[in-house]
Formats: structure tokens, sequence, C-alpha cells
């Protein structure tokens, strides 16, 4: 594939994550333009990155040839956004979420539905490597009929986002219940860094269950894992013939052969090797379950699964297969929101089938 060239709109802590990319891989990525509304702001990025930035939508948008624009601003704003650029026939992919809450999503898709604008999201916790090994290791059919998943390793819709992957979940409805629960807990490093002296804060924690017919999610989260030394994420996939847990699995080659086994990162650069340090890929004993398609590029996980939504977005510009569609975004999210209804009532809730179910 040739280089991905494209823009950005906005100028927030994300939008560096798609700067670094492009500057850790040149011959792959080039960031065109930014639309950057203060001019301070702006000249700041122009002197530390050399993007050329624009104030407003007009100019941005005939800067000059860009695949696609990364949408990178607050939540009120992103439908905003998104509707400008789809309007000029600019495709679109968006952080996310999509649009803050469901009348906003609704009037989002049904506007898009009419300008016919190509819109994908920028979900990247599938294309994380042990997330990716993980769904692909489950969908390799290993584990037999997948029945439950338990993930405590994401907030919200990007949870949501781990259920629906690893359980094989649509636009199935939800009967959801949730609860939360405060405790203390050693406040670790914040975006910025770590603060001068020990603090010790409140930790909130949701917990919820969503049935979906014969299959069962546990959702346990609490924001403090992103950046906690002590607080460890945790995933849990059963079915009818193995299970995974963090990073073991165990399934019945046949009901008489037991296998068992850990997904073991490669990672260059470590003790005498000279390869420099990079992610090479995940094995699940013999076989290799995932690979980074970035190699040798220096990233972490998260940037090559930013990347990853970049590249497979310029492959859907091309006439390929769906990055992550809008529709999955929102229902991600319209779960995500039914959780928080159900923690805070106290009382059961059950979904309702959107517009936007394919």
């Amino acid at each position: 594939m040739s280089k991905i060239e494209f823009g950005i709109v906005g100028r927030g802590w994300r939008a560096d994550f798609y700067l670094r990319i492009a500057k850790a891989l040149p011959q792959q990525f080039a960031v065109r333009a930014m639309l950057v509304r203060n001019e301070e702001r702006g000249r700041e990025i122009e002197a530390e990155w050399g993007v050329p930035t624009y104030r407003d939508m007009e100019t941005f948008a005939s800067s000059g040839p860009m695949a696609f624009a990364v949408v990178s601003v607050p939540w009120e704003a992103a439908p905003g956004c998104t509707l400008e650029l789809a309007d000029r026939g600019i495709p679109v992919l968006t952080e996310t979420p999509p649009a803050p809450d469901i009348p906003g999503m609704i009037a989002l898709y049904e506007s898009l539905r009419k300008l016919k604008g190509r819109v994908q999201v920028a979900e990247q916790y599938l294309y994380q490597p042990m997330h990716a090994a993980r769904i692909a290791f489950v969908k390799s059919g290993k584990l037999g009929d997948v029945s439950q998943v338990q993930v405590s390793a994401a907030h919200g819709y990007h949870g949501i986002s781990l259920i629906r992957q690893l359980l094989g979940i649509g636009w199935e409805n939800a009967v959801i219940r949730g609860q939360r629960f405060t405790s203390k807990l050693v406040k670790g490093p914040g975006r910025y860094g770590l603060s001068e002296s020990e603090e010790i804060g409140d930790s909130v924690q949701d917990i919820v269950t969503l049935r979906f017919g014969d299959k069962l999610a546990l959702f346990d989260f609490t924001s403090d894992q992103y950046r906690s030394w002590i607080r460890k994420n945790r995933i849990v996939v059963r079915g009818s013939h193995g299970e995974v847990t963090d990073e073991t699995f165990r399934y019945l080659r046949d009901f008489r052969t037991p296998i068992n086994g850990e997904f073991r990162r490669g990672d260059t650069g470590h003790n005498g090797n000279l390869e420099g340090y990079y992610h090479r890929g995940i094995t699940a004993n013999d076989e290799w379950v995932y690979e980074n398609p970035f190699v040798p590029g220096r990233l972490s996980d998260d940037e090559i699964a930013i990347a990853t939504s970049l590249m497979r977005m310029a492959d859907y510009v091309q006439g390929g297969p769906s990055c992550y569609a809008l529709e999955e975004a929102l229902q991600d999210h319209y779960l995500s929101i039914m959780m928080q209804k159900a923690i805070e009532s106290g009382e059961e809730h059950s979904t309702a089938t959107q517009p936007w179910a394919l």
C-alpha cells in the first residue's frame, strides 16, 4: 500500500498519537493538514511537527488532497465536524464515541444516511496486540461455543467493543443489571506523569452484567486501571470446549486430550538481540495468533492499534472492508449508556433495537 496521507481535525491529547505514529513510520503515514482553531496552538504544532494548520473547516478541507480526515475533538463537537466533512465528500475516521447521547447518535446516523457519508470509527481496543490475539484465538473455534466473557480492561464503549467481539454479539438486545462500588486506592501516574507525593483517592468501580439471551457478559472496571501500577486488567472467555484467562488458555483437542498454553509476546531488542526494540507478535504455543504489521516501528500497543485503524481506514476508502463501522460504534456506546442507567437506577434495564442495527 502507498503512503497514507490524512488530515486531523482537533488538537487534543489524542491527536498527538496520530502525529507520533506518522513521525515513527514516515514511509507509511503522513499528516498533511490539521484544523486547529486557536492560532497560537496551531503555530506551536507547525513548529514542533512541521504540519500545516488551518483555522476553519473550509480552508482545511480545500488545503490539498487527503485520503480521509481524523476527527479528534470533544464529544459534543464530533457530530458537527463529521457531518461538515461528509458534506464535502471527505471520508471520516472519527474518535469514540461518534456522538454523546442516544438522540445525537440517531440524528448523526440519519443525517449520514442522507449524505451517503463514508464514516468509520477509531475503536482501537480490538487491534491492541494482546486483545487481537485473544479475539483471533476465540474466532478460531478452539473454545467451541462461547457463552460467557468477563472484561475488566477498558471503560464504557471500549469495554463493550471487546465484549461484543469476544462473545460474538451483533445487534442482540440485552438485559442489564449494574452496581457501583467505591474504595480507596493510591493514585498512579496521570496523563502527564506522577505526582510529587503519595496520594490516596476514591477508586470508583462499575460492575455490570449483560445477558444476551443464552450469552452472559460481565463488565468490571475502574478508570484507575489505565495507569495504576497495582490494578491489573482481567479477561475471561468461556466456551463449551475451552477457556481463555488473561494470557493463558485451555481447550480440548478431543474429549480426552486437554491442551494448555500461554499467549507469549515476541519483542525484539532484549538481551543480546540487536534487531532494535519493537513488538513482533504473539504466539499461542506453536502458532502465531497475532503479527504486528508495523515492524520495525517502535510503537506502544495503543499506537500499534491506532496505526491499524489508519491502515484499515485507508483500505476501506479504496473499496476494502469496513475498518470499524459507524453502526458498530453506535451500538457500543448505546450499550454503554444503558449500563450507566442500570448502575444509577439500581434497576434492571432492557435494551431496544436501534435504527442503526444492520
